[in-house]
Parts: C-alpha cells; structure tokens; sequence
C-alpha cells in the first residue's frame, strides 16, 4: 500500500459497506472483534472510559470503530476506548468500518495514524509505535515519516525519547513532564545527569525553555571545569618535564586542589646522592 494513501489516513482506505444506520458502515457483534495484538496506545483513563461509558449508554456509539476482517473474524484497527466503554455499557453490537489490511505491519500503521490523527497517543506510546515499525517490520524512518504524514526529523526525535531512563518515560506517559523537557533532559549525556535534571524539572516546575536553560548551564559548567582541568594537567606536565630535565631522572608530579606528591625516582647510591646533592645545592 503506498505510503500517499497512508498520510491521508484512514478515510482513504475504508471499504464501504451496505447498511441502513449510515453509508460506510455497518453492525458488528461486538465478541467478533479481537484486540490488535499491535496496539500502540496502553494508556487508558480509567475516569474518561467511564465517562464514555455513560455517554454510550445514552446516544451510543456515534464514532464506529475500525476493523480489519480476517478469516471470518475481525482485529480492531482503531477505536479501543470505544469497544471497551461499548462493552461496560452492555452493547451487543457495534458499527464499525472495514478497511483491507496487507500485512501486520500496514495494520500497525493503521493504528498508529488512527492514533496521531485524535491525538490519543503520549509521546512514548508514539515513540515506541515508531520503534516497532522500525525493528519489527523493517521500516525506515523516512517510510514511517511519510505513513503517518511527518517530517522524519520528527519521528528522529520521537525515537530518542526512547533513549531516557525508565521512570522519566513514565513520567512523560503520565504527563506529569512533556516531550519537550525530556528532549532537554537528552541533552545531558549520563544517567545521573538526566534524573537530576528531570528532578529539578519537577521541583521548580520548570518550562520546556527553563529546562533547555538549566541543561545548557550545566554544560556549560561542566564544559569549564574540563577546560580548566585540561590548562592544570598541561601546567603540571610542564613543570614535570622541568624537574626531569634538572634532575636528570624520572619525575612524577601529581595535583589535586592545591594539594600533591613529587615523586623522584633514583637507580643507585651514587645516583640517590647527585640528586640529594642538587636538591640541597651542595653540588658545586
């Protein structure tokens, strides 16, 4: 299926057919639907799913949901939140679109540009969607990009979120931070960073910019404490080749705020007493 039909989503791939409630749709028994195995959303509020409970006990299902049909069956496509509240609330039926689905993997994207078009996925759940089609079934990032109608710079993005520690993933999936400040807190480059980073996010209650500003200071900061780092080792290298050369022996200088060893080595008793003699001027 070309990824043009894709990125114009779903509407562009319902099958029509027959049946008097609306055009495009028909009734389904609602225990012939199976889950999508490829289900991409996997958080669901449990207050809104009652809430939709009750809203379908009164006017019903107005959205159908979207199927695949399979060896006489169907595989829910899109429209999980749907079923579940249509079942809580008792429904026996439900309408439905049929779409044809080549494989597993046009089924995944189904599911995913279902997803994107409502809004219903959290950063992660789209993130990990995109890792699936990647991984599992072999798609590039440009071949997702076009499916779901993004720019690839956007699913790049999308799939480093994947690279953050778990609990700042969920933290993301809760929507206690955004995807904004998780892609801030990437910028540090050590576990420990991100979690402190994340933490100070949650305890001043920082913007996506405030994040950026606080990641780009402690680089910047860490940046200097190499960069003087680099200038001391230089400085004590120096002054280590200083004493070898007077000395005439091997020298180890070490440093440490302020603090430090000389280290002299000598091969003989009659090297010990030319290097004591040089160090307490007695040899002239």
């Amino acid at each position: 299926m070309s990824s043009n039909r894709l990125g114009k989503g779903l509407e562009a791939l319902i099958r029509p057919q027959e049946d008097a409630s609306s055009p495009g749709t028909f009734k389904i028994n609602i225990n012939s639907v199976s889950a999508n195995p490829n289900q991409p959303r996997q958080n669901f509020d449990e207050d809104a799913l009652q809430e939709l409970v009750a809203s379908i006990k009164e006017k019903g299902v107005l959205t159908p949901i979207t199927v695949w049909q399979n060896a006489g069956d169907y595989i829910l496509i899109a429209g999980e939140r749907r079923i579940r509240a249509a079942k809580l609330a008792g429904l026996v039926e439900i309408p439905a679109y049929v779409i044809e689905v080549a494989n597993d993997a046009e089924m995944m994207e189904m599911a995913l540009i279902e997803n994107i078009q409502r809004e219903n996925l959290n950063s992660i759940e789209e993130a990990e969607a995109y890792a699936v089609l990647n991984s599992k079934y072999g798609l590039s990032q440009d071949s997702i990009a076009k499916s779901v109608g993004k720019k690839r710079v956007t699913v790049t993005n999308s799939l480093r979120l994947l690279n953050l520690p778990l609990e700042i993933k969920e933290s993301i999936k809760t929507g206690e931070i955004s995807a904004g400040h998780g892609r801030a807190i990437l910028t540090m480059k050590t576990t420990h960073a991100m979690v402190k980073l994340w933490q100070q996010i949650i305890q001043n209650n920082l913007s996506v910019r405030g994040a950026e500003s606080l990641a780009n200071s402690n680089i910047d900061r860490k940046t200097k404490v190499i960069s003087v780092k680099k200038e001391i080792d230089i400085r004590i290298k120096q002054l280590e080749d200083k004493l070898i050369s007077h000395l005439g022996t091997k020298v180890k200088l070490t440093y440490h705020k302020g603090s430090g060893k000389i280290i002299v080595n000598y091969f003989s008793d009659d090297d010990f007493e030319r290097i004591f003699s040089i160090l307490t001027g007695n040899n002239k």
